[in-house]
């Protein structure tokens, strides 16, 4: 395979700045050639601080430039349909942030643009690359027929009504907890357990209004989720309860549990600052009593950064790297974004007529 740089620009300065610029930059095979915000001079400081050669406020000059193969999307979800469709309509290569769009119809939109173009399109759900996870995914079947799986995710982040309202406080910009955290957790409940048949789904806002601060702290009204209950039914029968909630103060953080014929086998992080950081598997044959499980060295990470999320990043952007080189689609990609998405959707459609939905079967 070619071992030739990939030149990437960084479209999004939040969580591209923290996260996407410091792992391309670390990973052997990719270079940050641009960077993208709609203010020039903050693009222009990011450019100058991670010494990244252009700094741009339009896309269109992004796509432009000859040395960019490939480009990161982290701007807030409202924009990722259409910034999605102009970075694969200019032939560049794309790594999506979660939630993928605004609805799963524009999520396959953009998956099969991508399979048109020859493009490799992923989606960068991190959970499927970090040592505790693959560990756990290994030790699925010891629990033998799975009689329940039962999902806790109970974070912090929100909880203080003090923070300021922006889009993450609006549902038509994709903002919620659904959306930053129950993505994650459609995604992994497919990859780990297979598809669901139904769901039931309810959403709360606990926090009704927030100050912006570009208003002088007068407050807004909020109507994205901040918590959210959902029960699901497989296609195999097994039920699966999944709790979210962004404002829980003291929350037992995220945890997975999974209660079989043969066994039990738990995954959890009480660690409410960073939500890579703190995994422990642990395991009980039936009528035992839990005992933690040893992590392999093959499957651990070659270096751990102070911040959780990079290490497992750092391994997205190498699956992006085979599948560009290979030519080959491999999950996840954006065939397991799609699946996400439509389970949040139809999470608000269960919530909005107030019953059990049933999820279509899935084809590409």
């Amino acid at each position: 395979m070619s071992e030739k740089t990939i030149g990437v620009a960084v479209v999004g300065t939040g969580f591209g700045q923290k996260i996407h610029i410091p792992g391309l930059q670390h990973h052997h095979r990719t270079d940050v050639v641009a960077v993208w915000n709609r203010n020039l001079d903050k693009a222009q400081q990011i450019a100058q601080d991670y010494n990244i050669p252009h700094a741009m406020d339009d896309l269109e000059a992004i796509l432009a430039l000859p040395e960019v193969d490939a480009v990161t999307v982290a701007t807030p979800p409202f924009l990722h349909y259409e910034m999605g469709k102009r970075v694969l309509n200019g032939g560049k290569h794309l790594l999506l942030e979660k939630p993928m769009t605004l609805k799963a119809e524009e999520t396959q939109e953009l998956y099969t643009l991508a399979r048109e173009k020859g493009l490799m399109a992923v989606a960068d759900f991190e959970f499927r690359f970090v040592p505790e996870w693959l560990r756990f995914a290994e030790m699925l079947s010891e629990v033998g027929k799975i009689r329940l799986v039962k999902i806790d995710w109970l974070v912090v982040s929100r909880a203080n009504p003090d923070r300021a309202w922006n889009w993450y406080a609006q549902k038509e910009k994709g903002g919620g907890a659904l959306g930053a955290i129950g993505s994650h957790a459609f995604d992994y409940i497919r990859w780990l357990f297979g598809e669901v048949r139904r769901l039931c789904g309810y959403l709360n806002c606990a926090i009704p209004q927030r100050p912006d601060p570009k208003e002088g702290g007068q407050l807004k009204p909020v109507d994205a989720d901040d918590t959210g209950l959902v029960m699901m039914e497989l296609t195999d029968g097994t039920p699966v309860q999944l709790a979210l909630s962004s404002v829980t103060y003291a929350g037992r953080g995220h945890w997975l549990e999974v209660y079989g014929d043969r066994g039990t086998l738990v995954l959890g992080s009480d660690n409410l600052k960073d939500y890579v950081h703190g995994f422990v598997p642990y395991f009980a044959s039936a009528g035992e009593p839990l005992q933690v499980l040893e992590v392999p060295k093959r499957l651990q990470f070659p270096q751990v950064f102070d911040d959780g999320r990079l290490a497992p990043f750092v391994r997205v952007v190498d699956h992006w790297v085979y599948c560009i080189d290979s030519g080959m689609e491999k999950a996840p990609s954006l065939r397991e974004g799609v699946y996400s998405q439509l389970l949040m959707d139809l999470t608000h459609e269960s919530h909005e007529k107030g019953c059990w939905v049933d999820v279509p079967s899935w084809e590409d």
